[in-house]
């Protein structure tokens, strides 16, 4: 009769485990965050705001292989390379229209002009 511990598979399962879950912890999302990047990079078109990887705000102007063209300010343009847009920003509503019908109202009012706060004896 052979022995219990001297099972070949049972001394690899631990090693083989760790390796699937490295796999389906580490590798797998960071595989499928980098397709989206290139995907969003992909998808860039002229007109759209960005967000750079340093962390700089602009506008692409143009578009030339793997590289784009951003405008940082009027007149101030600039040329990056494709990898180095982080993100593209969605542009959000300032104000809704519940809000600008809604009114921020005083105290009542006294009608004399009087200010009693403000009033020495």
């Amino acid at each position: 009769m052979a022995p219990v511990g001297n099972n070949p598979l049972g001394t690899f399962l631990p090693l083989i485990l760790l390796v699937v879950v490295f796999y389906f912890l580490l590798i797998r999302p960071q595989r499928k965050r980098q397709q989206e990047q290139v995907q969003m990079q992909n998808s860039l078109t002229p007109g759209v705001r960005v967000m750079t990887t340093t962390g700089l705000f602009a506008t692409v102007v143009a578009l030339e292989d793997d590289d784009v063209v951003l405008e940082l300010a009027p007149g101030v343009e600039t040329r990056w390379v494709k990898a180095a847009i982080g993100r593209v920003l969605t542009p959000v509503d300032d104000v809704t229209d519940v809000e600008t019908e809604e009114t921020v109202t005083g105290g009542p009012e006294t009608g004399n002009g009087d200010d009693t706060s403000t009033k020495q004896s």
